[in-house]
């Protein structure tokens, strides 16, 4: 139960592929370097390439190691592009008649036609150094969506479904990689909802989102908005990219021969960062006088 007067801080890890989930680690690792430690906040959120991330940090393993993994031939396997066809798909469901739920089902349909990998091997890669754990004692949001209805879920421990399935669910992109399927339900990638999910921090005083990709065609869906709309109460900063890290990162965010220049990149860019990420993560200090 939290404590009255206490302050909930919630790491927000968005959407990014194989570089994003390099950027975002290495973005960690360089703001620990600097004395900041967000990995102990008391609510992480992950999507997609974020979900890699914040499962390996709720159950306390090395992220070192999940770097390493994008160097396995399993996570080879899954090296695709985004090109301009499955583009075009992504903004025919983002303006087709209807809810958005319904648009993102009808790009979840289509998802199994032009899969690179199958579930199951998908899912071994994405779970390697999670495959075998029980969901962790800490607050952890892995968001997918329903490939069947569009609607959007966030799976916890208390949901009753493996997590290394959670995670393979919340990164499987449509129309690149298959659904996954829990307890007879196919689910896919959870940054199709949005690309960071930054509103599901609600509750919660301080937010801190490392977002490998800001853009969204609506703007209430771009992680800043998202912030915004947590209140006015609700400390925040969002950290994406900049110049340096977006061209380590490559065009191409699938591509797992982009991690060690994106991991380098963002350790660098923590540097120029660690000041706003302290005025939202650190209390103040209160002198006497």
């Amino acid at each position: 139960m939290r404590e009255s007067g206490s302050t909930r801080r919630a790491l927000v890890l968005g959407s990014g592929g194989h570089a994003g989930i390099a950027w975002e680690i290495g973005l960690i690792l360089g703001l620990a370097e600097h004395g900041i430690d967000v990995t102990a906040a008391d609510l992480l959120v992950g999507s997609s390439a974020g979900s890699v991330v914040a499962s390996h940090l709720a159950l306390g393993r090395d992220i070192h190691e999940a770097l390493d993994r994008l160097d396995s031939p399993a996570v080879a396997a899954t090296g695709t592009r985004m090109g301009p066809s499955v583009l075009a798909r992504y903004l025919a469901a983002s303006v087709r008649p209807g809810s958005r739920a319904s648009g993102r089902a009808w790009l979840a349909r289509r998802a199994e036609r032009s899969a690179v990998i199958d579930e199951e091997s998908f899912v071994a890669a994405v779970a390697q150094g999670i495959d075998d754990a029980d969901w962790p004692d800490r607050d952890l949001m892995i968001t997918a969506v329903r490939a069947d209805t569009g609607q959007a879920v966030a799976f916890t421990r208390d949901s009753g479904v493996p997590l290394a399935r959670a995670v393979a669910a919340s990164c499987a992109v449509p129309l690149l990689y298959p659904p996954v399927t829990i307890h007879g339900d196919r689910y896919v990638d959870g940054g199709i909802r949005t690309v960071a999910n930054a509103d599901m921090a609600i509750g919660c005083d301080r937010v801190l989102v490392i977002a490998p990709v800001a853009f969204a065609l609506r703007r209430s869906d771009r992680p800043r908005a998202q912030l915004a709309s947590l209140g006015p109460r609700v400390r925040s900063t969002c950290i994406v990219p900049d110049e340096a890290s977006l061209a380590a990162m490559g065009r191409n965010l699938l591509d797992p021969t982009c991690a060690p220049a994106a991991r380098e990149a963002g350790t660098a860019q923590a540097a120029h960062v660690a000041g706003r990420v302290v005025e939202v993560w650190h209390e103040p200090v209160r002198t006497d006088g």
